[in-house]
């Protein structure tokens, strides 16, 4: 397998083929001639899809060669060092034909030996890249009766900051990099169903309205969004590969300037508590983030130093010693730099062993990134071995720390054995997350912590790991508020998405029923969240939950006055803030069975309705029946949410050693 070369080897490798007329020319954000075209190739574009040559598919060398792919190996690198050698084949970009159309060359000329002099290949188009046989005036009107503009920008917000006219982009390149001109239409989609258009190297959209539509073929098929995830699913060892290789070109700090970060922050580290995750929570936002904040806040509170390791780059499951594995540290909230693992262990070790040990604790939110014997090691440095292993997902059942059966039904963590496991894209996985946890589970005393009795239920019933304890400690309790205020006026059932558009949590479930009812005057939908899905029909309305507004959500449902809260992952959610929001706001939650604590807290409370399935969902909206859920017919109710410490909760009160 081809390994991840040096930046300089690859652009000088590179730079001996590359066109930078064609790349600007065909991708108008680079048209600047004073543009790094290279530059923008090597370090992005490629990893974009976009062509280095008029010559050379990036996309169809890494179709064809998986194991370049698994490597993280920009494909142009690969063969002019080794593929070549290889008898590997390469094709031309799907923008090469209406490029060389363009610029006057004939077909004859298109197969000769790619490795041009400057003087040699075809001049800088003068304005556009047009179809054969078409004029750019012309296809700009076609295309201009059914583009949509505002579609275009909203869901690539590269072309909305680069200021590029959107139709003019469409109509140059961003057809031919998957991007679809309305929401009706999938390029993709189009060119799958007629191989003979894809082969033809045209435009799939202006082929549709100049005659597709007359020939009944379809605009984008109707297999369902599960087809889609499926299709577009890249392969898990691709993801461990490009991990591998983001990692391994990390430059880390010394250990020096490590030693000197910790002095400067004035920690004396005597009372120190540590955590582990998969990320820097103070750079994101999300569930897990919100809880290492406030896990962070209260140790503060109580006098205590808080110190934070994650992987430097993003990684999908854990890591073994033999992966580079550079981390970074964050010291009371403060950046220190990224770090090789026993540089963080020698400078830390050393920096709390100048004072005497007072209260010290750790607790491991997440493993992902990290591999476990060095965790461990790193602990006992430190003089920890009795800790917390919280269960914010199932990463220590499955790779597949959603336990999404190729990222789309939930699998209920079968036998490692079984044959489920066998067809599912995470199973040759599996085994290094069993294995890694029960490592660091052996070398470890660990107290399992879940948020909610459902969760750690399920984990023992399938974990079979050697723990210390066992607890639930719920992220947040509702606390009543008394009734939620009446309604001045008669409005359609408000039904609202919670959260970021994303299929894990379900956001196409409910784009299906907006699209379904959206004429329909008994309901009205909205969606709550970060960033909006322009191809819905619905009301978007910006609410983002952070330290500084940790009642964004609630109290944007509360006034909105929302009926009814669909919460529909495909996973098993482990708590579920955006529940429990809801359910604050006074909104009844509408949630499936495989929802995990979703579906247990509403059974429980009785604040909602649990159906069986997506049928079930339709046949509730289609009759009616989810009507009675309106605030004024069931007497709807507000609450306070109130959180918890996290750790803290758990280490002042006696739980560990």
């Amino acid at each position: 397998m081809a390994v991840p070369a040096q930046a300089d080897e690859v652009h000088r490798v590179i730079s001996t083929a590359f066109d930078p007329d064609f790349y600007r020319t065909v991708y108008l954000d680079l048209a600047d001639p004073d543009s790094d075209a290279l530059g923008h190739y090597v370090r992005v574009g490629w990893r974009e899809g976009r062509d280095p040559a008029h010559w050379f598919s990036a996309a169809a060398y890494l179709d064809a060669n998986e194991d370049v792919r698994a490597a993280g190996v920009e494909p142009l690198f690969h063969f002019l060092s080794r593929g070549r050698r290889e008898g590997r084949d390469v094709r031309p970009s799907r923008l090469a034909a209406n490029y060389l159309e363009r610029v006057g060359w004939t077909p004859a000329r298109w197969a000769v030996e790619p490795f041009l002099t400057a003087a040699q290949r075809p001049p800088r188009a003068p304005g556009a890249m047009l179809a054969p046989g078409r004029d750019l005036a012309a296809e700009r009107a076609l295309v201009a009766t059914e583009f949509d503009a505002a579609y275009y920008l909203a869901t690539h917000p590269d072309i909305a900051a680069a200021g590029t006219d959107p139709l003019q982009h469409f109509l140059v390149a961003g057809w031919a990099e998957g991007r679809d001109p309305n929401p009706r239409f999938s390029i993709r989609d189009y060119l799958e169903a007629y191989p003979d258009i894809a082969q033809a190297g045209i435009n799939p959209f202006v082929h549709y309205l100049m005659a597709g539509r007359a020939e009944g073929r379809i605009a984008r098929h109707d297999l369902g969004f599960r087809y889609d995830l499926i299709a577009g699913m890249e392969p898990v060892a691709a993801r461990l590969a490009r991990a591998v290789g983001a990692s391994a070109a990390v430059e880390p700090g010394q250990p020096a300037a490590l030693a000197r970060a910790i002095a400067l922050t004035g920690a004396r580290l005597a009372d120190l508590h540590v955590t582990f995750s998969h990320d820097d929570p103070t750079a994101t936002y999300g569930g897990m983030q919100l809880c290492l904040r406030r896990e962070g806040a209260r140790f503060a509170e109580l006098g205590v130093d808080h110190l934070h390791l994650y992987p430097a780059k993003p990684w999908p499951m854990v890591r073994t010693a033999d992966e580079p594995g550079p981390m970074g540290v964050l010291l009371n909230g403060r950046r220190l730099g990224v770090y090789p693992p026993a540089t963080v262990r020698t400078a830390l070790a050393r920096a709390a062993g100048a004072v005497p040990p007072g209260r010290r604790s750790f607790a491991i939110h997440s493993l992902l990134g990290h591999c476990p014997d060095e965790t461990a090691k790193f602990l006992r440095a430190l003089g920890l071995r009795a800790g917390f292993f919280w269960l914010h997902d199932f990463a220590s059942l499955c790779a597949g720390y959603h336990l999404l059966r190729d990222d789309v039904e939930d699998c209920a963590a079968p036998p490692p054995d079984s044959a489920a496991c066998g067809i599912c894209a995470y199973g040759p996985f599996r085994g290094r997350h069993l294995d890694a946890h029960r490592r660091l589970f052996q070398r470890l005393s660990l107290t399992v912590v879940a948020p909610s009795e459902t969760t750690l239920n399920f984990w023992r019933a399938g974990a079979g790991l050697p723990v210390r304890d066992a607890v639930v400690l719920p992220h947040a309790e509702l606390v009543d508020r008394g009734p939620a205020p009446a309604r001045t006026t008669r409005k359609p059932l408000r039904v609202a998405y919670v959260g970021m558009p994303v299929a894990l949590k379900g956001w196409p479930v409910f784009r299906a029923l907006a699209e379904r009812f959206a004429d329909d005057r008994r309901y009205e939908f909205l969606h709550l969240g970060g960033r909006a899905d322009p191809s819905a029909p619905v009301a978007f309305h910006r609410a983002v939950v952070s330290e500084a507004e940790p009642r964004a959500m609630q109290a944007t449902l509360e006034a909105l006055e929302v009926d009814v809260a669909l919460i529909w992952p495909l996973c098993r959610e482990t708590f579920s803030f955006t529940a429990y929001e809801a359910a604050a706001a006074g909104a009844a939650v509408i949630t499936g069975p495989d929802s995990g604590n979703v579906a247990a807290f509403v059974s429980e409370t009785g604040l909602g309705l649990v159906l069986d399935d997506e049928a079930a969902l339709a046949r509730a909206f289609e009759s009616g029946a989810v009507r009675k859920l309106a605030r004024a017919r069931r007497a709807a109710r507000l609450h306070e949410l109130r959180y918890s410490g996290m750790t803290a909760d758990l280490v002042f009160r006696g739980a560990a050693e």
